[in-house]
């Protein structure tokens, strides 16, 4: 019963991970095949050689990549079952704890991972959505004026109708996918059935040949090969969420031989109609068939963007979590699923964003030239991350880990640098993009560390303030007094102001610091440590994982165990607000001390994001020069 049970319980995670996981890279063939031959300033000639060779590369490309890179090695390296960038970041950066250099190296490099994620983000949305409407092309070509305002209406109301939470649309997302991916299956083998010499294409051999006989043009055509393998990070990202084995049962026996099987056949329909490269996907099925296929290709391009968006929110928490984002609001969207979460503020930046590259590129061809860099950038920096984990955490050897990090490296630097060739075309605008977040989240992070290293050099040491309340001990009044901290062996400056104007103490005074450990969650077994100080002082440290949901009310009720009662209505939050005053000549420069201050002064306050009650909290201001 226990084995039936089992079976079932993997059977319906791999069902519901083909409506999470595979969206992205289930919906390139809307436009892969077709920006190989006709797209970027280096079109491939529609040739014989030509369309195997690309039909050659595509498919171990998927293999390469997908199947070898991250099913068997990369979704191995889990962080406690979590899985994507943020969760790789935290992993290696553990394998070098007390080398700094190493630490701000890794740091970087998982950073520039992260925005590269987010530059994917805003185009997978942009380019799924307008590919299949560009059905209508094809299928009433006097519509073809309609394709960008449909396409802006569908991003608004994607990105509207997160607020009200995924669960409703998710039920539907594992059979709208089966059917999608049942859907290229039949229509590649419809068309293969026609030409069935294309299998062929299936040899490396035919790779092989096409790089040999035109190895300029074969480099070129990697940049609009990879857009068969986007969504492939996803595998990884979204392991949290469903395990290892069900991604892998999901892709083994239905993804990848639906996607071989559509771009097989797509090719099988160019062999046969060279004209019919201006939209192979639609023009592979039956006139009849047109109108409901572009509707479920749609369907699943909003599931497509939808598995990003919900990336983004993801690793936006987990970036907060681990101090690289300012605070900001984070709403439960489900009472059931912890996972399910909405920012209003990375929402609304991410659809004006969306829209913006669909007025501004109009079309998936155009859009294609921006694709991929991101992509393959996220790659690269996954493989060097995972490097480290294979070498520190798993103590392979260094042969072993060498050659397996060369073999992906080559794979990844060729599909990066073949992508660079597309900068002038559109290629900047995840670099950009990239650039812009690469820069708020470095100096967000450098600046609390800045602001920390200034409240430190300016606090009075803890222990020789408590012996001095001993000494001459102010007025005590009833309650509980809860400072909260970064520095638990400093006074704080809320305490500090709290005696110097009201001249009294609480009966129990609490320092509270909160953790982040580098870990998705922490056990309510290890969430509290207490440390009992005399004439009534405690520390109190209150750890969460990267993952957590931060409850402070809640999670100060466990110090109990530890001999801390806290009466709720009898326990007061005090909170200090820092003034920031920039000063040229710091240890930051200038503009970036204005944009940390920015930063700082539009952040979620502590009482929201900690959850604490508003009418509970004191906040006392000083101010601070950076």
């Amino acid at each position: 019963m226990h084995i039936d049970q089992n079976k079932s319980r993997v059977a319906s995670l791999s069902l519901a991970a083909l409506g999470v996981v595979y969206g992205d890279i289930g919906t390139s063939p809307l436009y892969a095949i077709q920006q190989v031959f006709i797209a970027g300033t280096h079109p491939v000639p529609v040739t014989h050689d030509n369309i195997f060779g690309v039909l050659s590369l595509i498919a171990w490309a998927l293999i390469l990549l997908v199947s070898v890179k991250y099913v068997a090695f990369i979704m191995r390296a889990d962080n406690r079952g979590e899985g994507g960038i943020m969760a790789l970041l935290a992993l290696a950066g553990r394998s070098v704890v007390g080398n700094e250099k190493r630490q701000h190296a890794i740091m970087v490099i998982g950073i520039l991972g992260a925005c590269m994620f987010y530059a994917d983000g805003m185009i997978t949305p942009a380019i799924s959505v307008i590919s299949a409407i560009e059905g209508l092309e094809v299928a009433a070509p006097s519509l073809v004026n309609a394709i960008v305002p449909l396409t802006l209406v569908i991003i608004l109301f994607l990105f509207w109708v997160q607020s009200k939470g995924t669960a409703l649309m998710g039920a539907f997302f594992g059979p709208i996918m089966m059917l999608w991916f049942g859907c290229l299956a039949i229509l590649g083998i419809l068309n293969i059935a026609v030409e069935p010499s294309i299998m062929r294409a299936l040899s490396p051999y035919y790779g092989y040949k096409f790089f040999m006989i035109h190895p300029w043009l074969s480099f070129v055509a990697l940049g609009a090969i990879v857009l068969a393998v986007t969504g492939a990070e996803a595998l990884y990202a979204d392991m949290g969420h469903f395990g290892r084995r069900p991604i892998s049962i999901a892709w083994f026996f239905y993804v990848l031989p639906s996607l071989i099987l559509n771009y097989l056949g797509q090719g099988a329909l160019i062999l046969n109609n060279h004209d019919a490269i201006k939209n192979p996907f639609y023009l592979m099925a039956p006139d009849w068939l047109l109108y409901p296929l572009i509707v479920l290709a749609t369907l699943a391009t909003v599931i497509a963007a939808q598995a990003v968006i919900s990336g983004a929110f993801s690793i936006s928490r987990q970036a907060l979590q681990l101090g690289f984002l300012p605070r900001m609001k984070v709403q439960h969207t489900s009472d059931s699923q912890e996972g399910q979460i909405y920012l209003p503020s990375i929402n609304w930046g991410l659809m004006l964003a969306v829209m913006a590259l669909v007025i501004g590129f109009k079309s998936s061809a155009n859009l294609a030239a921006a694709y991929g860099i991101a992509v393959t950038g996220n790659m690269l920096i996954t493989t060097v991350l995972a490097g480290v984990v294979f070498h520190s955490i798993w103590k392979w050897g260094w042969f072993r880990t060498c050659s397996l990090v060369a073999l992906f490296t080559v794979v990844d630097l060729a599909f990066f640098s073949a992508n660079l060739l597309k900068i002038p075309d559109g290629g900047w605008f995840p670099l950009m993009m990239g650039l812009i977040i690469f820069t708020i989240m470095t100096t967000w992070k450098k600046g609390r560390s800045l602001l920390f290293k200034r409240l430190k050099s300016e606090a009075m040491e803890i222990v020789p303030f408590i012996e001095a309340i001993g000494n001459h001990p102010p007025t005590r009044v009833p309650g509980n007094a809860i400072f909260m901290t970064t520095n638990l062996y400093g006074v704080p400056h809320a305490m500090l102001h709290n005696l110097k104007h009201n001249k009294v103490l609480h009966e129990k005074v609490i320092l509270l610091n909160v953790k982040i450990e580098d870990i998705p969650f922490v056990s309510q077994d290890d969430r509290v440590i207490v440390e009992h100080l005399p004439h009534q002082f405690y520390r109190v440290t209150v750890r969460y994982g990267f993952k957590d949901d931060p409850d402070l009310p809640k999670d100060i009720e466990l110090c109990a165990k530890f001999g801390l009662e806290l009466e709720a209505m009898d326990t007061s939050f005090f909170i200090g607000k820092e003034t920031l005053i920039p000063v040229p000549g710091s240890e930051m420069a200038f503009w970036r001390e204005k944009l940390f201050i920015g930063l700082f002064r539009n952040a979620d306050t502590v009482t929201n994001h900690f959850k604490l009650p508003p009418n509970r909290v004191v906040e006392l201001g000083s101010q601070v020069i950076l």
